[in-house]
C-alpha cells in the first residue's frame, strides 16, 4: 500500500492540498488553452485575408508581367529581372504568448529601391515590379503568420493533453483519495468513541 494512502490526517492535508492544485492547474489550462485558440483564430482569419489579397496581386502582376514581356521582348525582362538583388536581409525575431514563441518577421526595405531606369522601360514593367513588390511583402508576412498559428495549435494540442490528464486521471484519483482516507477517520473516530463508551459503562460498574 502506498504510504500516502495511510488513513492519517497528515495524508488526508496533503491529499486535499493535491486535489486544489490539480483544480488549480486544470483552470489554468484551461484559462492558457482558451487564450491560445483566441489568438488562433484571430491568425486563421488573418491568414486568409492575406491569402486573398496574395492571390489577387499575384494575378495582377502575371497580367502586368505578361504585357511587358509582350511590349519589351522576354530577353530584356528577364534581364531586368537579373539586376533584382537577392533578399538577404530577413531577420527573424520571436515574442511569446502564453509560453508560445510566435515569429516576427523582419526586412530591410531598402532593397526594394529601383534597380534599373524608368525611361527605358515601359509602364507595364513598374506595374509588375511594384505588384511582385506586394507580393513579396504578404508572402513574408504569411510566412510569420502561418508559423505562428502552426505553433500555437501544436502548443493547443499540448495543454489540452495536460488539461484532459488533471481533469480525467489527477482529480479523480486525489478526490477518490481524500473521499477513501476520510471516511476511514471517521470510522476510526466512531470506533474510538464506541470504545470509550464501553470503558467508561465499565467503570460505572
Amino acid at each position: 500500500m502506498d504510504p500516502r494512502e495511510f488513513p492519517t490526517k497528515g495524508n488526508l492535508m496533503l491529499a486535499k492540498n493535491s486535489l486544489a492544485l490539480a483544480h488549480q492547474g486544470y483552470d489554468l489550462m484551461d484559462k492558457k488553452r482558451n487564450i491560445l485558440l483566441k489568438e488562433l483564430m484571430s491568425l486563421i482569419d488573418e491568414a486568409k485575408d492575406i491569402q486573398e489579397e496574395i492571390d489577387e496581386t499575384f494575378t495582377r502582376a502575371y497580367a502586368c508581367l505578361q504585357r511587358a514581356n509582350i511590349e519589351l521582348g522576354i530577353s530584356k525582362v528577364q534581364e531586368l529581372a537579373f539586376t533584382v538583388p537577392i533578399e538577404e536581409s530577413i531577420r527573424i525575431q520571436t515574442r511569446s504568448i502564453m509560453g508560445t514563441e510566435i515569429p516576427h518577421v523582419k526586412y530591410d526595405a531598402k532593397q526594394n529601391a529601383l534597380t534599373y531606369s524608368f525611361s527605358t522601360t515601359p509602364e507595364a514593367i513598374d506595374i509588375a515590379r511594384e505588384a511582385f513588390r506586394e507580393v513579396k511583402d504578404l508572402t513574408i508576412k504569411l510566412s510569420a503568420v502561418e508559423n505562428s498559428a502552426y505553433r500555437l495549435a501544436a502548443n493547443i494540442k499540448k495543454t489540452q493533453k495536460r488539461a484532459n490528464a488533471l481533469k480525467n486521471i489527477t482529480i479523480p484519483m486525489y478526490s477518490n483519495l481524500v473521499y477513501t482516507i476520510n471516511n476511514a477517520l471517521e470510522e476510526k473516530e466512531r470506533e474510538e468513541f464506541t470504545r470509550l463508551k464501553v470503558i467508561k459503562r465499565m467503570q460505572g460498574n
